[in-house]
């Protein structure tokens, strides 16, 4: 038996967040078993927690879709350290866990205690490579509208891969039906994990962003972290931001009857950052 949670992260209350399912004792466990796992789960992501390998790490993770591991994700990352902290497997020390995955060693800074606990993680660098005229005649063949062509969409490497495209409008962007089908291969092609587009709301101050991944076995997911924080990186590349001491709050998920809240922030040094609530929905333990 192992013990395991299930967390909404980027929501204080239950079941509006984005959940991921975090197997607490996952040593032992084979890529394959875990592979089962996440598949059987059938949650945008599943992680698995393990010792650290790295000297300056708390713990490390594997993260897992039904289809594929990920080198970093966002909302996993926030609910995996919730749940660490919870079953009081590590505490952070001045605040601070250091999570050791696929793309290095990621910093989670952590405030208040639970309910009121904010958990922030620290983006890992963006690579960012402007979409062909070609592949942005295809997304737009894919969401059925017009995309932003002032702000030219782009793929955004933050370890998962997003293409990234800005619409006209928050309205704009809850209208959108995509064509699946089609994205997946747009997808495959691209060695991308999906898709994910942002607009903002008429006072500015907010945006409005999904996230499509069907290519991982995920049509839309509920509160995208990576997807949010290449968002953050494509609106400081295209100049829509500024590169630094700025915060906004994004929301995502109303689609599919979520509320997340992302809070987006940048500092002096250009660092980006993701934070948001969680909370547990399920503890309990796991049958391998």
């Amino acid at each position: 038996m192992r013990a395991c949670k299930i967390v909404d992260a980027f929501s204080a209350r239950p079941f509006l967040g984005n959940p991921v399912a975090v197997i607490l004792d996952a040593e032992g466990l084979q890529t394959a078993d875990m592979q089962a796992i996440a598949r059987w789960t059938n949650l945008s992501e599943t992680t698995f927690v393990l010792p650290a390998e790295h000297p300056d790490a708390d713990y490390r993770l594997r993260i897992f879709t039904p289809l594929s591991e990920l080198p970093f994700a966002g909302h996993p990352t926030l609910g995996s350290a919730h749940a660490i902290i919870e079953a009081g497997r590590h505490t952070p020390k001045n605040g601070v866990l250091v999570q050791e995955c696929g793309v290095g060693l990621i910093r989670i800074d952590i405030t208040g205690d639970a309910p009121d606990r904010i958990i922030t993680l620290a983006l890992p660098s963006a690579r960012i490579e402007t979409l062909s005229v070609d592949d942005i005649v295809e997304l737009e063949a894919i969401l059925g509208v017009r995309v932003r062509q002032d702000s030219a969409p782009a793929l955004v490497n933050v370890g998962p891969t997003w293409i990234v495209a800005q619409m006209t409008d928050a309205a704009a962007v809850l209208a959108l039906k995509p064509d699946f089908a089609r994205s997946v291969l747009f997808e495959r092609r691209l060695n991308a994990t999906g898709i994910t587009v942002f607009g903002r709301y008429p006072d500015g101050r907010a945006i409005e962003v999904r996230s499509f991944a069907p290519s991982c076995g995920i049509e839309e997911d509920p509160v995208c972290g990576s997807g949010n924080g290449s968002v953050a990186a494509f609106q400081i590349a295209r100049g829509l931001i500024p590169p630094f001491a700025t915060a906004y709050v994004a929301t995502q998920g109303q689609c599919i009857g979520r509320d997340g809240r992302l809070r987006i922030s940048v500092d002096e040094a250009g660092q980006i950052y993701v934070g948001g609530a969680c909370v547990t929905c399920l503890d309990g333990t796991l049958a391998s």
